[in-house]
């Protein structure tokens, strides 16, 4: 009985922490809905006035971007804004032969009367971080916009983002993700659906009320002087964004999203860059929570309400950990429940946490309607797209939890770059890109074994019990067989 009351008490703990979550969630939800109710007019510039205007600095962080770098340049080439008063540094930590195009690109560029720099180093010390750091030092702006290589920002990105720094208490301006490749495939759409999610709901939800939210490493523009006060960028950590970001507002400076500005990017198309990105953002994620959490415990200036929200903002890709607990413990509980008679009262309890799957359901829905329209037609097919990312999310629990432990117990790796695309000038997809992994990872074989492991699962509802089985946990195994699923074959098809 030791061996049941163990698993009963972590099983427990799991769902409890995730409720918790949850409830969060949908506390944000009440915060969305109601700055949607209040929305305040965008203050203006007189772009006429040259003394109104502020020079701002765009940097661009590449390193290997073959595919991408001649339209982003292009691209960045081309937004609106006085030529007077526009940097352009390309911080180009390249070390193959995209490197030298993107040289020739920024000389015929220089030609058009632009002020683009190509910024280099000697080593790629502090990743990502490292860089922006290195062109600061020399960076003219007052304000620091901020892209990777696979955003698209509009022309009129800048005019519809700097004169929020008219507040001199604003340190960040941050933007919407948008998706110029979310119909590609079901990963894509699954990707799509949970920044969403983010990009709505919890960035608008927390900002709206002063709590903590984070720079998304890209799309946003950065007061110079916040970057330094807060004590510039950190390579510490895999999110030197998500670090920067607390840093900052626990020096008090605002923060100020624009869910109605929309910066398109591109998004992974390969699972294995999809995996990639996600462990660098969970594994980050706990990093800053080991680095950032007794911060903000002990911080006298933000309210008890905002350093709970700010707690489960840097343990979200904990969840992960909860889910995978969740879910392999989930088998030996149904034979628990059929075995012991006196604790199936506890069962009817512990189903209550249901409702968890019930909240995020409803909270998930206002975030999508926001962006395709409400009516039947679209709450079916955000029905079936829910259940969809719900069951991948839970596939990839396995290599986000390992992400996950790896931070909380400060394992240190390198900053890995997702590889880049442009699908749509390959002529042969993605397949032809030189930056994809060649190896399969050991954590696709588990992930295969899990997958059975779950077909057990659905397996055991038909035999256990006397009353001709228990299928109560069946859809919860089904999710978990075809997340797992998903993810092992399209691990071994991509060479992940």
């Amino acid at each position: 009985m030791i061996l049941e009351s163990i698993i009963i008490a972590v099983y427990s703990i799991a769902l409890l922490l995730i409720f918790m979550y949850a409830l969060a969630q949908l506390n944000l939800l009440f915060n969305y809905l109601s700055a949607r109710k209040h929305h305040k007019n965008a203050p203006t510039f007189d772009f006429s006035k040259e003394e109104e205007i502020p020079y701002v600095t765009i940097q661009l962080p590449v390193y290997n971007e073959l595919y991408v770098m001649q339209r982003l340049l292009d691209n960045i080439s081309e937004i609106d804004y006085p030529k007077k008063k526009l940097e352009i540094q390309v911080l180009d930590d390249s070390t193959d032969e995209s490197f030298e195009e993107t040289a020739n690109h920024i000389k015929q560029l220089r030609k058009t009367g632009l002020d683009i720099q190509h910024v280099t180093r000697k080593n790629r010390e502090g990743f990502k971080a490292g860089a922006l750091k290195e062109g600061l030092k020399t960076a003219k702006g007052e304000y620091i916009a901020i892209f990777d290589a696979d955003f698209l920002p509009k022309k009129n990105w800048l005019k519809n983002t700097i004169p929020y720094f008219k507040d001199p208490e604003i340190g960040v301006v941050q933007t919407r993700w948008g998706h110029l490749n979310r119909d590609y495939s079901i990963l894509t759409r699954v990707q799509a659906f949970a920044l969403d999610a983010h990009f709505t709901l919890e960035q608008v939800g927390r900002n709206s009320k002063g709590h903590f939210i984070n720079f998304n490493g890209t799309a946003g523009v950065w007061r110079k002087a916040c970057i330094l006060d807060a004590g510039n960028w950190e390579g510490d950590t895999l999110t030197e964004d998500l670090d920067l970001s607390y840093r900052a507002q626990l020096k008090n400076w605002k923060f100020k999203y624009l869910e109605e500005v929309e910066t398109p990017a591109e998004l992974p198309v390969v699972i294995s860059a999809a995996r990639s990105q996600q462990f660098r953002w969970n594994k980050g994620g706990a990093e800053n929570f080991q680095k950032m959490a007794w911060r903000v415990f002990k911080s006298r200036d933000i309210s008890l309400k905002t350093k709970l929200h700010s707690f489960l903002h840097l343990l979200n890709s904990t969840m992960f950990l909860n889910i995978l607990i969740v879910a392999i413990l989930s088998i030996p509980m149904l034979y628990i429940k059929n075995e012991y008679e006196h604790l199936k009262l506890y069962f009817y309890v512990m189903s209550f946490f249901v409702i968890s799957t019930l909240i995020f359901f409803i909270c998930y829905w206002f975030t999508y309607k926001s962006i395709y329209g409400g009516g039947f037609k679209h709450f079916l097919k955000y029905t079936a797209m829910f259940f969809t990312f719900f069951s991948i999310a839970m596939g990839f629990s396995l290599h986000n939890s390992i992400a996950v432990l790896e931070g909380h117990f400060g394992k240190k790796s390198e900053f890995i770059r997702t590889p880049k695309f442009n699908i749509g000038a390959l002529k042969d997809g993605w397949k032809g890109n030189k930056y994809l992994t060649k190896n399969i990872s050991p954590n696709v074989i588990i992930e295969g074994i899990l997958m059975l492991y779950f077909a057990f699962g659905m397996y055991s509802a038909f035999v256990v019990g006397d009353q001709g089985g228990d299928f109560g946990l069946f859809p919860f195994h089904l999710m978990l067989f075809l997340g797992f699923g998903f993810v092992f074959f399209k691990s071994l098809t991509s060479k992940a």
